[in-house]
């Protein structure tokens, strides 16, 4: 795993204790994966974002099934037993580690061979409630909030970095339809350049540079595009702000000229509520792409980013 900061050894050793299988280890055509009686690579995702990936890259040729239904809060998820079992008969298992705890559990005995983690397939980062380019805002006792942050499919480039990877992990556990892999992971990597692009021409020419979202999950977006996220929680949506927090967002508002709130879909958007109603600020939903829902706005990875795109400009004040 290339880790940048702040990331302990001790989650590199329990890496290696928990015997996640790498992509190293499933070269080679002697690896490959038996399939499944429709003749399909049976691969399991843990939560949305890698379902679109392995459905974007496997095309007609894998079955996927996802651990977290849809309106599910992926970090709370709970398996149950008849997903344990069926996880250890998948041909691929598909995850990101640190973002489900249950899952890694979970993986970590089941012995599948062509086991993916996500996190080893781009850089990590990390990151507590403030992130971004202009760091003036922090104080000394957010920085024991901070640590590895596994939302690296907000960032386009990232998860375009992911994507190859799951790309190579599948054509090494399908040698037989290797080229169709690598034709797909090349439109995916495409459509997500141009989703970069558009995130770094809408986003250049802003009012201000900061936003307010309940969730820290946009940590890696803020640094690709030169913007300053401000967290009322941190990267766990469930938790509550202190007191001085909450103060200290009502000060940053104040002078950063922030319009917006944002919420997301899958968890209560109490506080940000009452946070903009204290503040006489606006609220919208920036997704976090933890699952689709019908209250997404849009039907796909892409689609809801573009929602989010259009969202952060209008409450930045786009040029």
């Amino acid at each position: 795993m290339n880790v940048r900061r702040l990331i302990p050894t001790t989650v590199l050793a329990g890496a290696v204790a928990l015997g996640v299988v790498s992509l190293s280890a499933c070269s080679g055509t002697s690896d490959a994966a038996d399939k499944g009686s429709d003749g399909k690579l049976d691969v399991v995702a843990s939560f949305y974002p890698m379902q679109y990936l392995a459905e974007q890259i496997g095309g007609g040729h894998v079955a996927v099934d996802t651990l977290t239904e849809p309106g599910v809060e992926p970090h709370d998820l709970e398996l149950k037993p008849k997903q344990i079992g069926e996880l250890g008969e998948a041909d691929v298992v598909l995850y990101l580690k640190g973002i489900q705890p249950a899952v890694d559990d979970a993986i970590a005995q089941a012995g599948v061979k062509n086991t993916v983690d996500a996190a080893t397939l781009t850089e990590l980062e990390a990151h507590g409630t403030e992130v971004g380019h202009d760091h003036g805002h922090e104080e000394a006792g957010h920085e024991s909030e901070a640590g590895a942050d596994p939302h690296v499919w907000l960032d386009p480039v990232k998860y375009a970095e992911v994507a190859k990877g799951v790309g190579s992990a599948l054509e090494k556990a399908d040698p037989d339809h290797a080229a169709d892999y690598r034709k797909n992971t090349d439109a995916l990597v495409k459509k997500l350049g141009d989703l970069d692009t558009a995130f770094e021409t809408g986003l250049k020419n802003t009012a201000t540079k900061t936003f307010i979202t309940t969730h820290s999950a946009f940590g890696y977006l803020a640094e690709r595009y030169g913007l300053e996220q401000e967290g009322i929680t941190g990267i766990d949506p469930e938790s509550e702000p202190s007191p001085a927090r909450v103060k200290e967002l009502q000060d940053i508002a104040a002078k950063d000229k922030v319009s917006t709130v944002f919420f997301e879909t899958l968890a209560s958007d109490r506080t940000a509520k009452t946070l903009a109603t204290d503040t006489g600020l606006k609220t919208d939903v920036l997704d976090p792409l933890e699952g689709i829902t019908k209250q997404s706005k849009g039907d796909d990875y892409i689609e809801v980013m573009q929602s989010n795109l259009a969202a952060l400009k209008k409450a930045l004040g786009a040029k």
